[in-house]
């Protein structure tokens, strides 16, 4: 829709090829149906929450930053508030009120939309003359290849545009989750549906210390999710050849020292307790069972009876509680795929393929990606902008 409208600005005669029943299926559900838009930094502060390929997107992203996004959806009617984070959303908290903005800007400006699906681009003589569908032909002196990854296939993100880009000649890189929920060995399932809040993440690639945060996150059924996870998984490239685990920080805001006096107290209340029953002042209930087996104390053990190497021992739990990873969900419950097009054979500056004169890309397709927070959305109004103007440049 970005492309297309930007196009359609510039004076091209515009066709907008959608397979699904309405637009925007895909951008709706952003954001938990809320559409987290963008993120409200600039440009040098947002590229470094890309972590992969994030210099491609510095001619796009200062032709079109996050703040030229947000103007852009105030003017269509869509005001915006700033949440923690940075994080930037409709102040109606509807991502549809953002999805029928842009379709009445696109009617505006008049761009053709049609119910198809494209299938194979016509090229001639190394530069592209059209889109064929499933219905019929559509000749054009551009195309932009703008279909989406391959995660949440129900929206219409089902590869088909990295097929049709690599039977052009293009490479396409290796595609998987990113932003992708974390399947573990079982304490995932022990402790399902807890969530915790304001906890520390660190993250181990062969027990080198790889990425570390602060924020949410929730056991579930198959393992971790949460905002926290998202994140840290677009840094877990290599499952296969690279091991994982998990360390969590149970309480950030405590030095060991202060920890330590917090428990020395908390044992001094429960000195004639047992084990089991002592902490519940300190953890979520369904936590305890698992601090407590991999302290290696025994439950029923009574509190007085608990020496100094064990409580150093429990500390280095409460502040470094392991999780070894099995490996990501799969890519389809990824919120952002990760790899596609590669980089160095699109122009930055325009967006255009350097190897098919008059074919463009934008958004998902492209192997750039960014973390949780906005910035995939962004990638797709920048480079979406972008790709429009030059399309409708070449025309």
């Amino acid at each position: 829709m970005m492309a297309a409208l930007s196009a359609a600005e510039r004076g091209a005669a515009v066709t907008l090829l959608e397979p699904n029943e309405r637009l925007g299926k895909k951008l709706n559900i952003t954001g938990k149906g809320r559409c987290n838009l963008t993120n409200n930094v600039g440009p040098e502060e947002f590229l470094a929450n890309i972590p992969r390929n994030g210099k491609f997107l510095y001619s796009s992203l200062f032709r079109f930053n996050a703040q030229d996004a947000m103007n852009f959806f105030e003017d269509l009617g869509v005001p915006l508030k700033t949440e923690r984070g940075n994080r930037v959303f409709p102040v109606s908290d509807r991502a549809f009120d953002v999805s029928a903005a842009l379709e009445r800007r696109l009617k505006k400006l008049r761009v053709r939309v049609v119910r198809d699906r494209a299938k194979t681009l016509e090229v001639l003589e190394d530069k592209v003359r059209g889109v064929l569908g499933e219905e019929k032909s559509y000749p054009g002196d551009a195309v932009i290849l703008a279909t989406g990854g391959v995660s949440y296939p129900a929206t219409g993100s089902t590869g088909e545009g990295h097929r049709m880009a690599a039977e052009a000649g293009h490479t396409v890189t290796p595609l998987r989750g990113s932003l992708v929920p974390l399947r573990d060995f079982g304490v995932g399932r022990t402790l399902q549906g807890l969530s915790l809040r304001n906890v520390g993440l660190t993250v181990f690639e062969n027990s080198k210390k790889i990425y570390s945060d602060f924020g949410e996150l929730v056991f579930t059924h198959f393992g971790l999710s949460g905002p926290l996870i998202l994140s840290a998984s677009a840094h877990m490239r290599r499952f296969g050849e690279r091991a994982y685990h998990l360390e969590i920080d149970l309480k950030p805001a405590l030095d060991q020292q202060t920890l330590d006096r917090r428990l020395l107290g908390d044992f001094e209340k429960y000195s004639n307790h047992d084990f089991c029953n002592a902490m519940d002042d300190l953890l979520p209930k369904k936590l305890i069972p698992e601090v407590i087996r991999a302290s290696g104390i025994a439950p029923r053990q009574k509190v007085h009876g608990i020496t100094r190497e064990q409580r150093r021992g429990l500390l280095q739990i409460l502040k470094h509680f392991p999780v070894v990873i099995a490996g990501p969900c799969p890519v389809t419950d990824a919120i952002v795929t990760s790899g596609g097009v590669k980089v160095r054979e699109i122009d930055p500056a325009t967006m255009e393929s350097k190897l098919v004169q008059g074919l463009y890309f934008a958004g998902e397709i492209i192997d750039v990606d960014g973390y949780t927070g906005g910035f995939n959305l962004q990638i797709a109004w920048s480079t979406g902008r972008t790709a429009g103007f030059s399309a409708a440049d070449e025309g």
